[in-house]
């Protein structure tokens, strides 16, 4: 599976045609009541079971897609390097290491190398924006107890 190495943002064409496929998907998936229900690929005829789950996982991926965000999968429990966990935070391989180091991220060893797995990255950078949003929220309190800004 080709995870989050190769992700594009969709194209304006892709954007369209998501938008027209999702409403189109999330209709059909309230009314079907089976847990394994058959689709039918129109050009070959030839009809597949997929589990419900994989067609809402579907319904998300074309919805990302309709609103133009790049989009990924990642299996669960995927480990990443310190490399592509700096690129995902937005900081450097050292500040990243650093954060290990600390004991901020939890990463375990393989012979040298540090492998960190993927939620692990994404939880921090999730505490890491509310922080932020936090303390922007915090000195726009203290900017208008001043009289520094108008709200």
């Amino acid at each position: 599976m080709n995870t989050f190495k190769n992700i594009n943002k969709p194209s304006k064409d892709e954007q369209r045609i998501a938008i027209e496929s999702y409403d189109a998907l999330a209709a059909v998936i309230k009314e079907l009541k089976s847990k394994n229900p058959e689709i039918e690929i129109e050009e070959t005829q030839e009809r597949i079971k997929i589990p419900i789950s994989a067609l809402k996982l579907l319904g998300d991926i074309l919805e990302a897609m309709s609103q133009g965000k790049p989009f990924s999968l990642v299996p669960f429990a995927t480990e990443v390097t310190t490399q592509k966990a700096a690129e995902m935070l937005g900081c450097s391989r050292p500040h990243f290491v650093k954060l290990l180091e600390d004991g901020e991220i939890d990463f375990t060893k393989v012979g040298k190398h540090r492998r960190i797995k993927f939620e692990d990255v994404m939880e921090y950078k999730r505490k890491m924006k509310a922080k932020q949003k936090k303390r922007i929220i915090d000195i726009m309190k203290s900017d208008e107890e001043l009289g520094l800004y108008d709200s």
